[in-house]
C-alpha cells in the first residue's frame, strides 16, 4: 500500500492517522465520562491527567494530519451530487476545526484554573492564560460545547460512509480502510 493517497485511494498514512484519531477521541469521550463522575480526589485526578495527555497527543496529530493533508492530494470524490461535494467539505473542516479547538480549549481551561498540562509526565506545557475563574467557567462550557459538536460530526461522517457504501454503493467507505479490496 503507497504511503501517500492518489486520485483513487487514500495512503496509508493518511488512513492510519484517521483511524488513530477516531480511537483517541472515542476514548477522550470515553475517559471525560468517566471521569465527571468520579468524586474529587486521586483517581479523577489521575483520569484528568490522562485526558490532557491524550489531548496533547490529539492536538499534535491533527496538526500532522492538516500538514499532510495540504501537502498531498486528496482521492476524488465519487458520485456527481454536487451539493452533497460542498456539505462534505463544510463538514470535513469543521471536524478539522474541532480537531484543533478542542485540545486548545481544554488546555486554555487548565491554564485559567491555574493547572498545568503534563503530558505523559515527560514535560509540562506552559500557561497560555493566568488563573481566571470567570474565564474557567467559560472555557469549560466551550469545552462541553465542542465535544458534542464532535460527536455529531463524527456521527454525520460515519452516516455518509455508511450511506455512501450501503445506498450509494460506491467505494467511498472502501478506500478509507485499510484492509479493505480496491474498486469501485
Amino acid at each position: 500500500m503507497a504511503l501517500r493517497s492518489t486520485q483513487t485511494g487514500f495512503g496509508s498514512v493518511t488512513k492510519a492517522v484517521h483511524w488513530l484519531m477516531a480511537i483517541l477521541f472515542a476514548t477522550m469521550f470515553a475517559i471525560g465520562w468517566y471521569m465527571d463522575l468520579l468524586p474529587l480526589g486521586m483517581e479523577k485526578l489521575v483520569w484528568i491527567s490522562r485526558h490532557k495527555s491524550i489531548g496533547v497527543t490529539i492536538l499534535l496529530l491533527a496538526i500532522l494530519r492538516i500538514v499532510w493533508r495540504l501537502a498531498e492530494q486528496t482521492p476524488t470524490a465519487l458520485g456527481d451530487v454536487a451539493w452533497e461535494h460542498r456539505a462534505a467539505k463544510a463538514a470535513h473542516l469543521a471536524l478539522y476545526a474541532v480537531m484543533l479547538a478542542m485540545p486548545l480549549s481544554g488546555w486554555l481551561m487548565s491554564s485559567a484554573a491555574n493547572y498545568s498540562v503534563s503530558v505523559f509526565g515527560l514535560f509540562t506545557l506552559p500557561d497560555l492564560v493566568g488563573p481566571d475563574k470567570v474565564l474557567y467557567e467559560q472555557l469549560k462550557f466551550v469545552h462541553w460545547a465542542l465535544s458534542w459538536s464532535i460527536v455529531g460530526l463524527v456521527g454525520l461522517h460515519v452516516g455518509a460512509a455508511f450511506k455512501h457504501h450501503f445506498i450509494n454503493r460506491d467505494a467511498t467507505l472502501r478506500r478509507m480502510i485499510p484492509w479493505a479490496a480496491k474498486g469501485n
